[in-house]
């Protein structure tokens, strides 16, 4: 039996008759509670690991997980706020610190409006019905990607919704409230998510593989049977919440890739705590590579959220995202405005315009705050600007912010060759980059379409018609950034070697300087050293800027 650790919850069952609520919490043996309800009620209860915690004096009957073998629990609570689409993760936090029950955090309140700003996209999202597979599309199929590595049956997945709202990964150490942040989403679901689950991502697992061993002994080991039990899963809950998300066995790492991209083609939204990033899941694991593609469609479906707390001297908390936010939707004004007061100076936050003066020309800066500056993509690429403004530019900031950055096809390619020159300045003066960009990183200097185009240029194995196991194979390799820089290095797109070089560096130097020590270096976290290490990074730089002029 499973030892239940009290801040940890397992499941959250359905089969609790009172409503989940913000007030007085605690656990209790499910089998106790349906025994004390039988002997009152004289009915039977199924029991279900599906959280519905919206206000209803029926819960549905669903097709359940099954959980055998391990100890349920079911989540108690009374109520005695009334709910509404307008009371989210961020009016829920605003109440309890109001009564005491929490106590204000920037840091925290930071990635609470994450939560609400997710909140607010549910609310006008409308999953699309499931539509389930049939067996005749899960028998094995010959790809046409085989050279790439793609899987039986991968037609049966259908495309990902483009209106699907981008879920949340939140990582952090013991005690860094992932509990608290969960219950505040999933408490305050809006009435539009018509079925919600809630489960510990271990059991999920165990549920899957149940699933996936018993169809194989119905209908035979070549059975591609992934797509249908991710539609099932889907029919329960069109948000699916995973409590500790994490990899540790070669069978799980073999399948999620497949199983996570099944159930967001179905429209469902995925929210996920874990104790680690996901470039660290499944370290030194068997078979590795298999679980690889996993970890690119995390990052690049979900919004990758850090709940440690670095502080710098001046308290400014680092905003939990990182600097690269895709695509340009409502939530990308919050992203700047979060960098900006983190990044410029926050006694005077409010941005204001500056001119820097090159060889006799001005260089209008529309945004500064303190040493970090913002341009659109239009203000600073659109324009007549070369090498030597970048060189200005870096000599007088310490930050850059670039909005509205597009994806950048053959016939855009003055304006990419433009923005490459501006990615090495900021690289090789070690500044600070902050993007929004329309499209993925991997898919700003070459489009799916090009992509294709280029394969059957160079020979690959690419059918004419778009059919679906070849787009998913497309999308696999523009979501894996060292494919991706590959695919640029031999891509027949490029006037010559140099070119093709120059735009694989560009993919690396972005990558590079999206890291944690890039963006932490020279801002004087505490645990780095504080003013000190700030005040020592400002000297050294300023004298690497002196040598390379």
């Amino acid at each position: 039996m499973r030892r239940y650790i009290p801040h940890a919850p397992l499941v959250r069952p359905a089969s609790a008759p009172t409503i989940v609520g913000p007030e007085r919490r605690h656990h209790i043996c499910t089998q106790c509670l349906l025994v004390e309800k039988t002997i009152k009620s004289q009915q039977n209860v199924t029991r279900s690991p599906i959280a519905n915690r919206r206000p209803s004096p029926v819960v549905p009957r669903r097709p359940t997980f099954s959980l055998g073998g391990f100890r349920r629990l079911a989540t108690v609570a009374t109520v005695d706020v009334e709910k509404t689409d307008s009371h989210g993760p961020i009016q829920e936090y605003d109440r309890r610190v109001k009564e005491g029950r929490l106590r204000e955090d920037p840091h925290q309140r930071g990635i609470i409006q994450s939560l609400q700003n997710l909140h607010d996209d549910l609310v006008h999202y409308r999953a699309r019905p499931v539509v389930h597979p049939n067996l005749e599309t899960l028998k094995p199929t010959k790809s046409l990607f085989s050279w790439f590595g793609s899987k039986p049956g991968a037609a049966t997945i259908q495309e990902i919704p483009a209106d699907l709202p981008r879920g949340l990964y939140l990582f952090g150490d013991v005690g860094s409230g992932k509990t608290m942040l969960m219950d505040l989403f999933y408490d305050t679901l809006p009435s539009s998510v018509r079925s919600k689950t809630r489960i510990h991502f271990h059991n999920f697992m165990q549920d899957v593989h149940k699933r996936l061993h018993k169809m194989k002994m119905e209908h035979g080991n070549d059975v591609d049977a992934v797509p249908f039990v991710a539609a099932d899963i889907a029919e329960q809950g069109n948000v699916l919440c995973f409590d500790e998300f994490q990899c540790t066995d070669v069978a799980d790492a073999m399948i999620l890739r497949r199983l996570l991209e099944s159930l967001m083609s179905h429209g469902v939204v995925l929210v996920t705590t874990s104790n680690r990033h996901p470039d660290e899941l499944y370290k030194n694991g068997i078979q590795r590579e298999s679980f690889i593609p996993a970890i690119h469609l995390l990052k690049a479906r979900l919004h990758v959220i850090n709940l440690d707390s670095p502080t710098d001297y001046r308290k400014i908390p680092r905003p939990p995202s990182g600097v690269y936010h895709t695509p340009l939707d409502s939530h990308a004004a919050s992203h700047i405005e979060k960098w900006l007061r983190f990044l410029g100076d926050p006694d005077n936050p409010e941005p204001r315009p500056e001119t820097q003066r090159v060889w006799g020309r001005e260089i209008h800066v529309p945004r500064v705050s303190g040493r970090c500056a913002w341009f659109t993509f239009q203000e600073l690429i659109g324009r007549a600007t070369g090498a030597a403004d970048y060189l200005e530019l870096m000599r007088c900031y310490d930050a850059f912010i670039i909005s509205d950055v597009p994806g950048m096809t053959f016939r855009e390619r003055d304006l990419a060759r433009r923005f490459i020159t501006f990615i090495d300045a900021v690289y090789e003066s070690r500044a600070k980059l902050v993007l929004t960009t329309a499209v993925p990183l991997t898919e700003l200097f070459i489009s799916p379409s090009e992509l294709r185009e280029s394969l059957k240029r160079d020979g690959k194995p690419v059918d004419d018609e778009e059919d679906e196991s070849t787009s998913h194979a497309m999308q696999h390799m523009l979501e894996d950034m060292n494919s991706n820089i590959d695919q640029l290095k031999s891509s027949s797109l490029f006037s010559g070697d140099e070119e093709r070089f120059a735009f694989a560096r560009a993919l690396s130097r972005l990558s590079e300087m999206s890291s944690k020590e890039w963006v932490e270096r020279g801002m004087g976290l505490e645990q780095s050293g504080g003013k000190k290490e700030r005040d020592g990074w400002a000297k050294a730089r300023s004298r690497q800027m002196e040598d390379s002029m």
